[in-house]
């Protein structure tokens, strides 16, 4: 039946054209935007997520900047260090020269103040963007190096913890610790003292007594040859007074013992407060020497005691010397692992951003190719639409005829 009150064709063609008009736009946003899902109302789900994986990556950027001002801050603490260690190496062959008789331990002298000075500059210099972690006055540092987001939503940070390194020279103050020895030398602040052992027997003794003076953190070495055995005052030794001395004696003994020297045996008579007796069995020599380093001195305090003028002190300060050097080594070593291990974690999240961009692309990104070809389909659909119906609005005309 034909009406020309309802024209059913027409309306088909015209719905079906809408739709097809709704197509091509959504088409033509898609290309125009470069994205499939570019509002909440494309596809709500993936735009949520894409979105919290966008505020991902930003936050990622930011602790790529964060983990790159790191690596170049321990980079310069590393390169300060490292340079301690050789200006220190060179103290050492300084120290070593001094050892003879026939030299001028005063010029010698002179050249170690100047490689000291040295070191005091590289310290001070060693900063990045005003943090300095080698003149000891950082603890820690933590750099920021990951953003963890847990299933429920949670988000937290985590951090590299940097260990700053004391390469200070500077706090050094003496105190008479060493009163008495046989057969040593004691310096004339009593804070060294330097003693030979002969072999099959060779002995002598070493009376440590501060006086009352001691405080948390204090150090006594003695170094028996090469190795060296420290004991560290605590607070609860200097609470106990007039027994510290006692205490500090009985530390260090048990130090030393520690050491597995062989034919080497150092005994403690409380009859004798203080006292330590060393005894050398053993088949070679032996030179003992001992140091004290107060608390408040920086790592290489010890820097300022040394003097090759006399020959004790020229063997008090070889044995010095291994531990600054040992100390400026263990920091480079320090240092670089650290700068090591920002430089991996750098890295990965650089690959972990990409990562993240290529998810969300996956997820948003039009297909280009794919658009190009469904905007020239519907293009093509649009005109045979528009075609439909232009000929469906001809069907009343027909009926006219159906009266002539």
């Amino acid at each position: 039946m034909s009406s020309i009150l309802t024209n059913t064709s027409s309306m088909v063609a015209l719905q079906t054209l809408k739709g097809i008009n709704a197509n091509l736009m959504k088409t033509q946003d898609e290309i125009s935007t470069g994205k499939s899902v570019a509002s909440a109302k494309d596809n709500a789900a993936v735009w949520a997520i894409s979105k919290v994986m966008e505020a991902d990556v930003k936050g990622f950027k930011g602790i790529s900047d964060s983990l790159s001002l790191g690596e170049s801050t321990v980079a310069v603490a590393r390169q300060a260090s490292e340079t301690i260690t050789d200006l220190l190496t060179e103290i050492k062959g300084k120290i070593v020269a001094a050892q003879e008789d026939n030299v001028d331990r005063a010029k010698i002298q002179t050249d170690i103040v100047a490689l000291r000075d040295q070191i005091a500059t590289v310290v001070g210099a060693a900063q990045f963007n005003g943090l300095n972690l080698v003149d000891g006055s950082q603890s820690t540092v933590d750099v920021l190096a990951s953003l963890d987001r847990q299933s429920n939503g949670t988000v937290t940070t985590s951090s590299i913890g940097i260990t700053a390194q004391d390469l200070s020279i500077g706090g050094y103050t003496a105190s008479n610790v060493f009163s008495a020895s046989t057969g040593g030398t004691i310096s004339t602040d009593g804070d060294s003292f330097v003693t030979a052992l002969d072999k099959s027997g060779g002995s002598d003794d070493l009376t440590i007594s501060n006086g009352g003076t001691w405080a948390a953190g204090d150090q006594v070495s003695v170094a028996i040859g090469e190795r060296t055995a420290t004991y560290t005052v605590t607070a609860n030794d200097v609470l106990s007074g007039s027994s510290t001395d006692d205490l500090v004696a009985i530390g260090l003994k048990n130090a030393i013992d520690g050491l597995g020297i062989a034919g080497f045996s150092v005994d403690y008579d409380s009859a004798t407060p203080g006292q330590l007796v060393f005894t050398n069995d053993g088949a070679a020599d032996l030179a003992v020497t001992g140091q004290f380093k107060n608390a408040g001195s920086g790592g290489l305090g010890l820097l300022s005691t040394i003097d090759v003028s006399s020959a004790s002190g020229a063997a008090q300060a070889l044995s010095n010397i291994e531990g600054l050097i040992q100390s400026g080594i263990d920091a480079a070593s320090e240092f670089g692992s650290a700068e090591s291990r920002i430089a991996i974690q750098n890295t990965f999240v650089g690959k972990l951003s990409d990562a993240l961009r290529a998810g969300i692309g996956s997820m948003v990104d039009a297909d280009m190719e794919e658009a190009s070809a469904r905007l020239q389909a519907l293009q093509v659909q649009q005109q045979l639409g528009i075609q439909s119906l232009s000929i469906a609005n001809q069907a009343p005309q027909n009926i006219l005829s159906l009266f002539r």
